[in-house]
C-alpha cells in the first residue's frame, strides 16, 4: 500500500442538460450553473441528458406538472392541455438508465423542482383541485434513483448548501473507487486494502458504519465475490450520506496524530495537537490541521496506512471549500 494519489482521474457524472447552459428547457431557456460548468468541469466528464426533450416533446413546449389521479399514482400532464405523457415518459426512463448503466457513471445532478428530474418536494397536484403537496419526485428521478441506488445524486439547488455540496463532491469521488474495486481484480486483498484507505474517510463521516464496513471486509473469501462487493458497497455509501462535524474531524485527526507521536519531536507534535485543537473550538479552518497533518506524512514516509489514507486527499484540492471544514 503506497501513498495516497494526489492526482484523479475524471469520474462521469449525469446531468440535467439545462444545468450546462443548454436552451431545452420548455420555454427555450435553461438553468446553467456556475459551479457545475465553472468550478466542476475541469475536473469531470459529463453526460447531459434532458429527459423531456429527449422523449419527444420538443423545445419549447406546453410545461409539465405531476397530477395525482386519486389512487396516490402519479401522472405527468401538460398544465394547459391535461395531456398525459406518463407512460412514454416511464418507457423512455427505463431505456435511458440502461444506456446510462453502461456508462459507468460515478454521480448524478437533477434539476430542482421539475416534474421529470425534481429529486426532493416536487409539487404534486391533486387531479380534482385542492391543496398542492410538495411529495413529489420526478418521473426520470425516480427511475434514476431505483436503478442506482448507491450512487450520487443531488439537486444542483442543494449544491448551494457547501456543506451539502462537498458531501456530495466526496461522494462521488468514493464512489469512482468503490467503483474501479469491484470492478477490478477480484480478490479479498484489494476490499481490505480499500477499507484500510478509507478508514479515515469513514470516522470522519459515521464511525459505527466504519465498524459495520469492517465486519463485512472480516468475510471477504468466505463468500462470493459480488455478494461481498456489493454489501461492503451499501454499508460504504450509506456512511458517505452522512455528513461530517467539527467532532467526528476531531476524532479522525486525533487518531491520526496518535500514530505520529514516535517520528515527532516535541516542538511538533504539540503544534499539531494545538491545530487540531483549535480547529475543534472553531478558531481555526479544518485545512489548518489538515495541511499540518499531510506535511508530517509526507516528511516522514509513513507509518503507511496513514500515508495512503484518502481522507488527506479527498478530491482535488481545487474544489476545497472553506466552509466544509467548520460545522
Amino acid at each position: 500500500m503506497g501513498a495516497v494519489s494526489t492526482s484523479f482521474p475524471k469520474p462521469r457524472i449525469g446531468v440535467s442538460a439545462c444545468l450546462l447552459g443548454e436552451p431545452l428547457r420548455y420555454d427555450g431557456g435553461h438553468l446553467r450553473n456556475e459551479f457545475l460548468t465553472q468550478t466542476l468541469a475541469p475536473h469531470v466528464e459529463w453526460t447531459p441528458v434532458c429527459p423531456e426533450s429527449e422523449v419527444g416533446m420538443g423545445t419549447p413546449r406546453e410545461p409539465v406538472r405531476l397530477v395525482d389521479s386519486g389512487n396516490g399514482a402519479l401522472r405527468l400532464r401538460g398544465v394547459r392541455s391535461a395531456t398525459d405523457h406518463t407512460e412514454a415518459m416511464r418507457s423512455w426512463a427505463s431505456c435511458r438508465v440502461e444506456e446510462l448503466a453502461g456508462l459507468g457513471l460515478h454521480g448524478y445532478v437533477l434539476t430542482k423542482n421539475s416534474p421529470s428530474c425534481g429529486l426532493f418536494r416536487v409539487k404534486v397536484y391533486p387531479a380534482a383541485g385542492g391543496p398542492v403537496s410538495r411529495t413529489g419526485r420526478g418521473l426520470f428521478a425516480g427511475a434514476l434513483t431505483q436503478h442506482f441506488p448507491l450512487l450520487p445524486v443531488e439537486e444542483q439547488g442543494r449544491l448551494n448548501d457547501p456543506r451539502l455540496r462537498d458531501n456530495f463532491i466526496e461522494r462521488v469521488f468514493v464512489y469512482q473507487r468503490w467503483a474501479a474495486l469491484r470492478d477490478g481484480p477480484r480478490a479479498p486483498s484489494a476490499l481490505v486494502a480499500f477499507h484500510t484507505a478509507h478508514k479515515l474517510t469513514l470516522m470522519a463521516h459515521a464511525p459505527t458504519l466504519y465498524r459495520e464496513a469492517g465486519r463485512v471486509v472480516a468475510r471477504a473469501g468466505a463468500a462470493g465475490w459480488d455478494v461481498i462487493a456489493d454489501e461492503y458497497g451499501r454499508v460504504l455509501m450509506r456512511a458517505m450520506e452522512r455528513l461530517t462535524t467539527a467532532r467526528k474531524h476531531t476524532n479522525a485527526l486525533q487518531h491520526a496524530a496518535g500514530f505520529l507521536k514516535d517520528t515527532l519531536d516535541a516542538g511538533d507534535r504539540e503544534e499539531l495537537a494545538d491545530a487540531i485543537e483549535r480547529y475543534r473550538t472553531g478558531k481555526a479552518p479544518f485545512t489548518a490541521p489538515l495541511t499540518l497533518l499531510r506535511h508530517h506524512v509526507r516528511r516522514s514516509g509513513g507509518p503507511e496506512w496513514l500515508a495512503a489514507q484518502t481522507y488527506l486527499y479527498p478530491y482535488p484540492d481545487s474544489l476545497s471549500l472553506e466552509e466544509r471544514w467548520s460545522g
